[in-house]
């Protein structure tokens, strides 16, 4: 029964927590760290891929995706990652001060667009990234509790999407444009231009 339970708690795809798991957990962190960060992910070019190389190709990006928020978030103390469904992951993220947010975005992007082994080629797929931050709210839009994430997460959802439609890369709620990730960028971690959605990486 606790091995179903546990199994329940957790995608057994990606091994991240699903939705009611991480929303309690996130709701635990809003409620402790002044400055934290509600962060959504949205592979770009997914279904391309799947198309492509099928969908066990598909399988790998989110095992590599999962793979690469653990490891962009495992010196953020506190921090929780989740699969909310098909393409789409979110995690809840405590900054210490609240003007590094553009630096945890940009490193996120570009570990998830690093190229995965899949048969033997190296792919990647793109990513939007919207985030709202929970020391932006003002004392009258804040709510307490439990009640800021779906606040917060209905503020990275709408980053997100203005990130998508400008071709990919990440943004935030007073952020003066989105911005995108080069292959350069990645590895500098510097902010530049967006590498095509989907591709076999050279």
């Amino acid at each position: 029964m606790r091995r179903r339970l546990s199994a329940a708690r957790r995608d057994l795809l990606s091994g991240l927590w699903t939705r009611a798991p991480f929303e309690r957990r996130a709701a635990r962190v809003l409620a402790r760290r002044p400055h934290t960060a509600v962060v959504l992910v949205d592979l770009d070019g997914f279904k391309a891929l799947n198309d492509t190389f099928g969908h066990a190709a598909g399988d790998e990006a989110i095992r590599a995706t999962a793979a690469s928020l653990n490891d962009a978030l495992a010196e953020k103390r506190g921090a929780v990652a989740a699969r909310l469904g098909g393409d789409e992951f979110a995690a809840v993220v405590p900054l210490e001060e609240p003007f590094t947010l553009p630096w945890l975005l940009n490193a996120l992007h570009g570990a998830i667009t690093s190229p995965f082994t899949y048969g033997g080629r190296d792919l990647t797929v793109g990513a939007s990234i919207g985030a709202a931050l929970s020391s932006d709210l003002t004392e009258k839009a804040r709510p307490a509790g439990a009640a800021m994430l779906p606040v917060l997460l209905r503020l990275a959802d709408e980053a997100m999407y203005v990130a998508k439609r400008a071709g990919g890369g990440w943004n935030y709620p007073g952020a003066s444009e989105p911005r995108c990730t080069t292959t350069a960028g990645r590895r500098t971690g510097r902010p530049g231009t967006h590498a095509p959605h989907h591709r076999e990486a050279a």
